[in-house]
């Protein structure tokens, strides 16, 4: 890729932190090919950051000493379309003796994909956003109502560039609308490798944000941007290959089921990864179609997974959702920890429950997912199946991060928690 051709000037080095927060570095295009070789240095504290940038402990982390070299995927280099004279790339992080840094979240995804062999994940992230004025309270931009036309008439120029800035920096867009909270839109890009996707899904943030500002508005991707009041999911849609085959056309008996029935198993310990802070358990309430409950349907958008059997006539469609997740997610660790837990479902031989049909909160019995962060950060923290999966150092840095944002917002009232992280994601 030419990027001097192209007007490029500097060069942005991404990564996302355990707290879910995209951390960069950038270099001067002159620079790049040094960055390639020798990395860019970063501190390992990160690790241990919480959203608000104070630093969580473990015996390993969190202190002041030591460095890691962040490393440009070259692969994955994009003009950004929306900030002229920038490209972005995902970056790895290593020691400096030029091995894997063992907390590295991106490398955490890749060794997971490498595991599930030759089995193929595939995977897609949504991404909802509310989009108000350029203040600290929200103030919705557009007037519409859910769904309707009249907000994409009302923002048709900033909807119109979203789109045209993914695309033109090769993010196939395969949905664009608004969506029902107040200000709330949804893009769906299609799926790809699971790295990919989580590469995605940060591209699409920063894309979004990148043109909001210039239209003098602000993005808010948070779980709860107004507390009690529906909020934006991030949710993931996944299906397993093998030879070209889409598995999931079988659903729900042999590998996808027992996948399925793994993700299902582990959810009340993926919520730690996945709905990562006290903002997320605002948005995870039962008849909000936020998937409160540990069941799963067939094209039931109440339940935590929902089977998308597809379309008749697009071989290949057919996939499970994930919908109890949010954007406060870091993409890398959730589509890993998803691998782990399918993996462990299908090494188990797992099955099904029956699916629920209709809304679990109007049924006897429905098992509900943990209410709080410290209630599926106690469930992370005794899964040993996760803990074998992330190992032990990134494992404790994810306990030790959930358990201070738990902490941090103790006895915080809900409209204070939502206003705290309103803008921070």
């Amino acid at each position: 890729m030419q990027l001097r051709e192209r007007g490029v000037r500097g060069v942005i080095l991404s990564y996302v932190d355990t707290a879910g927060i995209n951390r960069v570095k950038a270099v001067p295009l002159s620079r790049l090919d040094d960055a390639v070789r020798w990395g860019v240095g970063m501190s390992p504290v990160f690790d241990t950051f919480l959203a608000n940038d104070s630093i969580a402990t473990t015996d390993r982390l969190g202190s002041p000493d030591g460095d890691l070299r962040l490393r440009p995927d070259m692969d994955r280099v994009v003009v950004l379309a929306a900030q002229p004279g920038w490209a972005w790339t995902p970056a790895d992080r290593f020691t400096e003796d030029g091995s894997p840094w063992v907390a590295d979240q991106r490398g955490f995804a890749r060794r997971m994909v490498a595991l599930a062999a030759p089995l193929e994940f595939r995977m897609a992230i949504e991404v909802e956003w509310a989009v108000g004025a350029d203040s600290a309270e929200f103030v919705a931009a557009c007037r519409g109502p859910a769904y309707g036309m009249t907000r994409l008439v009302e923002l048709s120029d900033y909807v119109r560039d979203v789109l045209a800035a993914c695309e033109d920096q090769g993010l196939r867009v395969e949905q664009i609308h608004p969506e029902y909270a107040d200000g709330q839109f949804e893009v769906s890009v299609a799926a790809a490798d699971p790295v990919r996707a989580a590469d995605d899904s940060v591209l699409v943030r920063q894309t979004i944000r990148a043109v909001s500002h210039r239209y003098g508005l602000r993005p808010s991707f948070a779980p709860a941007v107004v507390a009690g009041r529906v909020g934006n999911g991030g949710h993931v849609h996944l299906s397993a290959w093998r030879d070209g085959d889409n598995l999931f056309g079988e659903f729900p008996a042999g590998v996808p089921g027992s996948a399925a029935a793994g993700i299902l198993a582990h959810l009340p310990a993926l919520l730690a990864v996945g709905a990562p802070t006290p903002a997320s358990y605002l948005r995870l309430v039962p008849s909000r179609w936020a998937g409160a409950y540990a069941c799963w349907g067939v094209q039931t958008r109440e339940t935590a997974l929902r089977f998308v059997p597809g379309t008749a006539g697009l071989p290949g469609a057919s996939n499970l959702e994930v919908k109890c997740v949010d954007l406060a997610a870091n993409p890398y660790l959730l589509v890993g920890a998803l691998i782990a837990a399918a993996l462990d479902g299908v090494e188990r031989g797992l099955s099904l429950p029956e699916p629920v049909t209709g809304d679990p909160a109007l049924l006897p019995g429905a098992p509900r997912l943990p209410t709080s962060l410290d209630e599926a950060t106690d469930a992370f923290a005794a899964d040993g199946v996760l803990r074998a999966a992330f190992g032990q150092v990134l494992f404790d840095a994810i306990v030790a991060v959930r358990r201070a944002e738990a902490e941090r917002f103790r006895d915080t009232k809900p409209e204070d928690v939502a206003a705290a992280l309103r803008w921070v994601y």
